[in-house]
């Protein structure tokens, strides 16, 4: 496995491919980051790519920016922005069980098609809900219409989504620093399939 530091502006397929294309193995990822955010990704070489599902339900933390008194319509840079000038008087963001609708952006499927495509050409449809668990979401610190926070959040959690909650604001920048035991600190370092089998209790009973 392969600890990569995804920048902005490509997608977690681009680098799949890329690095797919430089080791010459079959690649995977476990667990897409969108196009504007960078961090952390799991790329997983060769035989490997069948501990996947081990591993795409690990807890992960961010770091992200809230822009204050503006709106997106895709809740993060790359949608349609509109300043309203209206800052939230709170900038707390929920955390335990939050309640979540999928945004239309996202590449769950939904009549057998990924909603993004959806989304691409116009449509929209109503997406599913469903329970994810935020650990923590503390306040780093705020000012000049920003909002910086450290997020711990259960799998399958859209921090751009949490943001909204506050009112008028969207995901401004988005960086993963952790999935599970595994640290952006410590990209392109590769991991042995028995060492992540150690550090995660799941694969190392599929290994056995």
């Amino acid at each position: 496995m392969l600890l990569y530091d995804k920048p902005a502006g490509i997608t977690s397929h681009d680098v799949v491919d890329a690095v797919r294309r430089e080791r010459g193995c079959k690649a995977g990822h476990a667990g897409t980051l969108d196009p504007f955010a960078t961090g952390l990704l799991l790329i997983l070489l060769g035989k490997a790519t069948r501990l996947q599902r081990f591993l795409v339900g690990l807890p992960k933390t961010y770091l992200a920016t809230a822009r204050l008194g503006w709106r997106s319509s895709t809740g993060d840079p790359d949608g349609e922005l509109a300043e309203t000038g209206s800052v939230p008087r709170s900038l707390e963001l929920p955390t335990g069980t939050v309640r979540q609708r999928v945004p239309m952006t996202s590449a769950v499927r939904v009549g057998g098609e990924r909603l993004y495509k959806k989304a691409h050409r116009g449509e929209t449809v109503e997406t599913p809900e469903r329970d994810v668990e935020v650990h923590r979401a503390e306040l780093l610190s705020s000012g000049d219409g920003l909002a910086h926070y450290e997020i711990e959040c259960s799998a399958g959690t859209y921090v751009r989504t949490l943001i909204e909650t506050l009112g008028d604001a969207y995901c401004a920048e988005l960086r993963r620093t952790a999935v599970g035991p595994f640290r952006v600190e410590d990209a392109g370092e590769e991991i042995e399939a028995a060492r992540v089998g150690e550090l995660v209790p799941a694969v190392g009973a599929a290994l056995r």
